[in-house]
Parts: C-alpha cells; sequence; structure tokens
C-alpha cells in the first residue's frame, strides 16, 4: 500500500465516523484529557485528529493540554524564569477525566503532577499511551510500570515479544537492542487476544499501512497483556532490519485499581487515522476509562 493510498484510506476513516457513533448521551461522555506539547513526533498534527476520532464516536468529551515548550539549552535567565512560570501553572486536575491520553515524549513533568498522576491511576484511573510517549519518563519509575515497556535502550529492562508458535518471550536486560524500528513499510497485524473488550470482533488478520513497526522495548514488563502483535521480518535489510519476532504493538496493563492501554501504531496523521489505529484509540480509551467497550469498529477494518 502506497503512502498515498494510506492517506486515502485515512481520510475515508474519519469521513466514517458516523459510522462509528455510539448512541451515549451527555450524561454518559466520558472525560478525556490529551497531554501533548513536546515530542519527537508531529504532535500538532496528531493531536487533532485523535481529539476528532474520539469524539466522532459520541461517547467522548475531549479537553487538550500543551505543556510549555521545550527550554533551549543556551536561555537566557529571563526565559528560564518564564519556563519555570509556565511549568508552575502544569497542574492538570486528573481526577475530572475518566482517561489521560499521552502524546508527549519531553522534559519530565513536575514532581507534584506525577505524584497526582500515580494517586490518580492507583485510585482506578484509566491512560492510553499513544506511539513514541512510550519514549518518556526513563526516571519516573512508576510510569514505567503503568505502560510495561518503551522506547528504551537495553539496560533499561527486560523486552517482551512472541516466537512463531505465539509463546511469549523475554529478553534479558542488557542484552540485544533497544527500542528500535526499521524503515516505515506496511506490515500485518495479528489478533492475540480475541476475547479482550477491545480486541473483540476485529479481523484475525489486517494489514496496517506503511507506519514504523516499534521492535526491542524495554521495561519492568510486568502485569502486561498482549492485544496484538506484528512480525518484525529480519532480512539483513538495513532499511528494514527487524527482530524476528511477533512484537506487541497494542496491550494492556493494570496498575493500582487503574487500566492502562498502549498502541505504539501511529507514527503521523495517515498512520493515525488508518483504521486499525482508529480503533485501538477509540475502543482503548473507552476501556481505560470504564473497563468495557460499546464503541463498534469502523466498516472498513478488515
Amino acid at each position: 500500500m502506497t503512502r498515498r493510498t494510506c492517506l486515502l484510506v485515512a481520510v475515508a476513516a474519519l469521513a466514517l465516523g458516523a459510522a462509528l457513533a455510539s448512541p451515549a448521551s451527555a450524561a454518559d461522555k466520558i472525560n478525556v484529557l490529551i497531554i501533548d506539547g513536546q515530542n519527537g513526533h508531529k504532535w500538532q498534527a496528531t493531536t487533532p485528529v485523535i481529539k476528532e476520532m474520539l469524539e466522532k464516536t459520541g461517547r467522548f468529551t475531549v479537553e487538550v493540554l500543551t505543556s510549555p515548550p521545550k527550554l533551549d539549552p543556551k536561555a537566557d535567565d529571563a526565559a528560564k524564569k518564564a519556563s519555570a512560570d509556565a511549568w508552575a501553572k502544569f497542574k492538570p486536575d486528573f481526577s475530572k477525566y475518566g482517561a489521560v491520553l499521552s502524546n508527549y515524549f519531553g522534559q519530565p513533568w513536575p514532581e507534584d503532577v506525577q505524584k497526582a498522576f500515580e494517586k490518580y491511576m492507583e485510585n482506578g484511573g484509566g491512560f492510553v499511551c499513544y506511539h513514541f510517549a512510550v519514549a518518556a519518563f526513563k526516571e519516573w519509575d512508576a510510569f514505567n510500570k503503568m505502560i510495561g515497556m518503551g522506547w528504551k535502550q537495553p539496560g533499561f529492562g527486560e523486552g517482551l515479544a512472541l516466537d512463531d508458535s505465539g509463546k511469549e518471550v523475554h529478553r534479558a536486560k542488557g542484552e540485544g537492542a533497544g527500542g528500535s524500528h526499521g524503515a516505515a513499510h506496511p506490515f500485518e497485524i495479528i489478533v492475540r487476544d480475541k476475547d479482550n473488550p477491545i480486541t473483540k470482533g476485529m479481523p484475525d488478520k489486517w494489514m496496517h499501512c506503511s507506519d514504523e513497526l516499534y521492535g526491542s522495548l524495554r521495561g519492568p514488563c510486568q502485569n502486561m497483556h498482549i492485544l496484538a502483535t506484528a512480525f518484525s521480518v529480519k532480512d539483513n535489510d538495513k532499511q528494514k532490519p527487524g527482530t524476528g519476532m511477533h512484537e506487541p504493538i497494542a496491550w494492556t496493563v493494570s496498575y493500582g485499581k487503574g487500566r492502562v492501554f498502549v498502541s505504539v501504531l501511529g507514527h503521523d496523521v495517515p498512520e493515525t487515522t488508518a483504521p486499525g489505529s482508529v480503533a485501538f484509540l477509540t475502543r482503548g480509551a473507552e476501556w481505560a476509562a470504564t473497563g468495557q467497550v460499546t464503541i463498534p469498529l469502523p466498516a472498513d477494518l478488515k
């Protein structure tokens, strides 16, 4: 599938938002907070389409909180003070939301915000970690337990993938590669748990459009449940080196009383709005907030 075809499919997926609509009343709607503002990817483009896809289901009310920008290392004292003042105002009230979605990779959140988010999750909050947000906060232990594994160096922790038989294989801490991907390319997604509310009714397999296929992710790998994988071809191709394993691309993690859903699909707008990505993000957000899924699958997921 070419990138142009992928883009056309993505546009069609958003245009079919009505097909995703759930008959939820305003009283039933789930409040979602998207946090962005720093990221190595195009958060300015992907946050609006994620907000739109969630709202089109009729199930969510979505707010966006954008962090202060990254401080220039050469900033003068006035700029440093302005940045510190801006971060002092960055105080999300997580208790207002059924789920928080991170489209953020950047400097650490203030310690009081981290502690507030930990409390929110321990008390039953919902969290969705999207694509490169899995690279964030290597020094924040609780966050890394929440996401299970992320884009980190080999010595950061273990890794987890599936072999050809579907058996879980753990990568030892410090052995092999860390988080990586080859050139973007189309790949097949395989559902590994057909009974989970998020994946229930999904095709057993489907082709995802050209995207980054993450591999060799690292972390505590605790309380993880893999929902779907994609095979990372190992063919000695420098553009697509691969791992030779079925790499997790969507999974859940339990943290305290909270529910976490992770999807590493979605480098840019076409990849984020592809049918499978839409299904994972919308249904994953509902599950994270409620433990249940009522949002139907996109009609063009096949």
